[in-house]
């Protein structure tokens, strides 16, 4: 009795119809770039001060004095939230008193901005910020809009599994296309932050997770540009929805899964699918593909149950398990926050934000390299030690010297993006076959959880410039410690059993026994793929 691979085995593992279906797929996966980070310039900040009334009877140079200053990094800036009482100084400039000569501005009694906000238009000009006003008292909502789409990526990771099993993974694949496509369009017609809110939660829930790293860059890079050129949060939206329809045709080229298929006792259509991607192949197929008889009997075989709380069923496991949610989370937390705070970088948000794109090339060329060659949780810990301490250096850095600021900042993105390129790889190692699926998964729901976090890091800069930075680097420090009492797995052989987990370092336990000895000498190595 054959299984799926070997009845397959004769179209070859890279051949033309596999290469066309791969790049088909990829393509459908750029816009994932957009979506995820687009939040970065539609919910831009920009320097703000409170509004004074053209109405209001003000000399100019009471005009220009009517916004008290702070201390920002050394210098001198205007205040965001407050004004000087404007009834004080409208009856200050009816008697022809200066401020500063005749006024003590110290002294003056201020008030919020009551008539709204004076929005700059240097970098932006129009974001939902500008558009419903969301600083000062309300800017608790800019970070919690960023989240609330995360949340919706949770929740749609939860369904779109079930879905695809049920009805077939094309279906849901362009099913997630068409719900994140549609919802974008609709924002562009939200009247208030809710309603953006409420559907920026749907597109989150369309976001595709069985992405491809290097589709989802060529999105992420070109964001910038199109934020670049199209500077209004309306239109940018609308310019950003753009190559999701022009993936609409892809559903005439791609084909649905053979393996759901046979899953659902559809032998005829896999057979269609195979037959064509052997034609593609130049590839002459056995007249029958597919044997519905010998397909029949490996349909019955499953699995031995498995339940989430087997992840927890030892000591050992469990202490696994709880480190491997920590790292998970807190490598997330560290990768979106700094993502996402580009924009509070000095200099052009928009370079900032290719260049956090672009350091994630070499990052991913770094991570598999890596794996290749050293032990797992040295390589691991190691890059997030490195991407950690860059974070804890910028503290030290002057406020005039940006440029080291943006590098050390793009330095630790390094770090950080190495390390969550290799955990999938270093988690599905630790697990055994039984439960491997559910704890990869289990895990990148914990990451899920850091990426909901992740806005409010960014948040905190705006009472402090480096804090975020400083709570980035000492957790990504900390859980660069405790990836180093994890079992090592590189050249090790996968288990099998629950009970052939590797121990948790750092902790004594029984004497071995010959079987295990003997196994430790002469393992065997499957090499898994990154």
């Amino acid at each position: 009795m054959r299984d799926y691979d070997e009845v397959t085995a004769f179209l070859g593992k890279w051949g033309p119809f596999q290469r066309l279906i791969f790049f088909l797929l990829s393509a459908s996966i750029i816009p994932n770039g957009f979506n995820g980070m687009s939040v970065v310039f539609l919910a831009g900040t920009p320097e703000h001060r409170c509004r004074v009334p053209d109405t209001a009877n003000l000399s100019s140079a009471w005009r220009n004095h009517s916004v008290p200053v702070r201390l920002q990094d050394g210098r001198e800036v205007l205040q965001s939230c407050r004004r000087y009482r404007l009834e004080k100084i409208v009856n200050f400039s009816a008697l022809g008193l200066e401020p500063g000569r005749d006024v003590d501005l110290e002294q003056l009694e201020q008030e919020g901005c009551l008539d709204g906000w004076e929005f700059s238009q240097d970098i932006y000009l129009s974001t939902i910020v500008t558009e419903w006003s969301l600083v000062c008292e309300e800017d608790w909502k800019t970070p919690l809009t960023t989240s609330l789409f995360f949340v919706g990526v949770l929740l749609g990771s939860f369904v779109s599994g079930q879905l695809s099993d049920r009805f077939g993974r094309k279906t849901i694949l362009f099913a997630t296309m068409a719900v994140q496509t549609g919802f974008s369009f609709l924002q562009i017609f939200s009247i208030n932050w809710e309603m953006f809110t409420v559907l920026f939660v749907i597109v989150g829930m369309g976001q595709i997770s069985n992405y491809v790293v290097a589709f989802i860059l060529v999105g992420y890079m070109l964001l910038p540009l199109f934020a670049y050129f199209i500077r209004d949060w309306r239109m940018l939206l609308l310019a950003l929805t753009v190559p999701g329809v022009l993936c609409v045709p892809l559903w005439w080229f791609i084909p649905e899964s053979p393996r759901w298929l046979i899953s659902q006792r559809r032998f005829e259509e896999a057979e269609d699918i195979i037959q064509k991607a052997a034609k593609i192949n130049n590839i002459t197929a056995p007249v029958v593909v597919f044997d519905p008889m010998e397909q029949q009997e490996q349909l019955p075989l499953k699995q031995q149950k498995v339940f989430i709380l087997d992840l927890f069923r030892t000591w050992n496991i469990a202490t696994i398990t709880i480190m491997s949610l920590l790292l998970w989370m807190l490598t997330s937390v560290g990768y979106f926050a700094l993502s996402l705070n580009t924009p509070n970088l000095h200099g052009d948000p928009y370079l900032n934000c290719f260049f956090s794109a672009l350091i994630e090339v070499p990052a991913y060329i770094a991570a598999w390299l890596l794996l290749r060659t050293l032990p797992r949780r040295y390589v691991i810990a190691g890059v997030l030690f490195f991407g950690g301490s860059v974070l804890l250096l910028i503290q030290l850095v002057p406020a005039d010297y940006n440029f080291l600021s943006i590098g050390l900042a793009m330095l630790g993105k390094f770090g950080v993006t190495s390390a969550f390129a290799m955990l999938y790889v270093f988690t599905a190692e630790l697990y055994p076959t039984l439960v491997r699926n559910m704890a990869v998964g289990v895990t990148s729901m914990a990451s899920r959880v850091g990426s909901i976090i992740a806005p409010y890091f960014v948040y905190l800069g705006a009472y402090n410039r480096v804090l975020p930075y400083i709570l980035m680097g000492s957790l990504t420090v900390l859980i660069g410690i405790i990836t180093l009492f994890f079992p090592e797995s590189f050249g090790r052989t996968l288990p099998e059993t629950l009970e052939q987990m590797q121990k948790v370092k750092g902790f004594r336990y029984g004497k071995k026994t010959k079987g295990s000895i003997e196994k430790e000498e002469n393992p065997k190595v499957i090499i898994t793929s990154f």
